[in-house]
C-alpha cells in the first residue's frame, strides 16, 4: 500500500470513529466498509478459512456496536481494531466453534494455462513458506506488509513490546530469505 494510500485510509477511518459517539450506526457501517476486506484478510490469517473469519469480524463489530466508545477512545483505533478481530478470531478457536469448509473462489480471467501454472506454483510455494514461520513471525510479517502497519502499532494491536515485534520480524525475514533463495536461482 502506497503512502498516500494509507494516508487516505487512516483519514477516513479516523472520521468515523470520530462520528462513533453521535452516528454509531452511520460510523459503523463507514468503518465496516473501509475495513472488513482487510479485517477478514486478519482473521482469516488467525482461523485458516473464511466462514470463520468473517465470524470473527462479526463477533468484532457488535462489540463495538455494544460500545462504541472503547473504539473512540482509543489512542489508535486502527490497530486497536485490529487487536478486537484478532481476539474474536482466538476466542473462536479456542471455543471449538470454528472449522466449516472454506470455498475458494477461482478467477475466471486467465491469461494462459501455462502461465497460470507458473503463478500458481510460485504463489503456492510463497504461501507455504510464510505458513512454515513460527505463527508469532507469520503474524507480524503479515501486518507489516499486507496492512502496511508501523512496528508501533503492530505492537499495539498484539500487546506486544516494539522490540519484541522488531525481532519477530527481523527472524521472520531471516528465513523467508533463506526459504525463498531456491525460487530465485
Amino acid at each position: 500500500m502506497a503512502a498516500n494510500e494509507r494516508d487516505e485510509f487512516l483519514n477516513a477511518f479516523r472520521n468515523c470513529v470520530n462520528l462513533l459517539p453521535r452516528e454509531t450506526e452511520r460510523a459503523l457501517a463507514g468503518l465496516f466498509d473501509l475495513s472488513a476486506q482487510r479485517l477478514v484478510r486478519l482473521a482469516v490469517m488467525v482461523t485458516g478459512n473464511q466462514a470463520d473469519a468473517e465470524d470473527a469480524l462479526q463477533a468484532a463489530f457488535s462489540r463495538i456496536a455494544a460500545k462504541p466508545r472503547l473504539l473512540a477512545n482509543a489512542n489508535t483505533p486502527w490497530p486497536y481494531l485490529i487487536r478486537i478481530v484478532r481476539n474474536e478470531s482466538l476466542r473462536l478457536l479456542q471455543s471449538g466453534r470454528h472449522g466449516r469448509a472454506e470455498t475458494e473462489v477461482r478467477s475466471v480471467c486467465q491469461p494462459s494455462v501455462e502461465a497460470s501454472l507458473v503463478h500458481e506454483e510460485t504463489a503456492d510455494s510463497i504461501r507455504r513458506i510464510l505458513r512454515s514461520l513460527p505463527p508469532a513471525q507469520y503474524e507480524v510479517v503479515i501486518l507489516k506488509h499486507w496492512e502496511d502497519l508501523t512496528f508501533a502499532e503492530i505492537s499495539e494491536a498484539l500487546g506486544l513490546s516494539q522490540n519484541t515485534v522488531a525481532s519477530r520480524y527481523r527472524y521472520a525475514l531471516e528465513k523467508l530469505q533463506r526459504s525463498l533463495e531456491p525460487l530465485t536461482r
